[in-house]
């Protein structure tokens, strides 16, 4: 059976640390993914996956790597449903969980908040990122890793 470990969807991930101390605590390993060099704690538990400029070229790194011993960290809703259906457990950096029961609205929200920009509407992003995010982010990750040990 595979190791647990935590893959980082990276380049506008705003939670990495709270992720290497969550891991550190856990001595769980953890891949911090993305398309430019990024600083990352030197520790033997963390490692720097840089992939190409192209498109997707992390999501598709994270894709393939993620299995149901993985826990996927990331905002991309297209990204976090590949990783459910490799078995992975997906949480956004708010803390809230991508389920397989969630992840179709996602989806279908996204492609019509898509439709409403490419048609000119002005629409507000999401809301600002908050201390009560990071510590629900915390807390998810920390219970994600507990169930995942208990599954071993």
């Amino acid at each position: 059976m595979s190791a647990i470990r935590i893959l980082v969807d990276a380049d506008a991930c705003p939670v990495k640390d709270e992720v290497y101390r969550v891991a550190w605590r856990h001595e769980v390993a953890v891949t911090i993914v993305s398309n430019s060099r990024l600083r990352v704690p030197d520790h033997p538990l963390i490692e720097r996956v840089v992939v190409s400029d192209g498109f997707d070229a992390a999501d598709d790194w994270i894709a393939e790597a993620a299995d149901a011993r993985s826990i996927v960290i990331t905002s991309d809703i297209l990204l976090a449903d590949r990783a459910l259906k490799a078995g992975a457990t997906v949480l956004a950096p708010t803390g809230k969980p991508f389920t397989l029961a969630s992840i179709g609205p996602a989806i279908a929200t996204r492609a019509i908040m898509a439709d409403l920009r490419a048609g000119g509407d002005q629409i507000g992003g999401p809301p600002a990122f908050s201390k009560a995010d990071r510590s629900q982010f915390l807390q998810a990750l920390d219970t994600a890793l507990v169930r995942l040990k208990r599954q071993a």
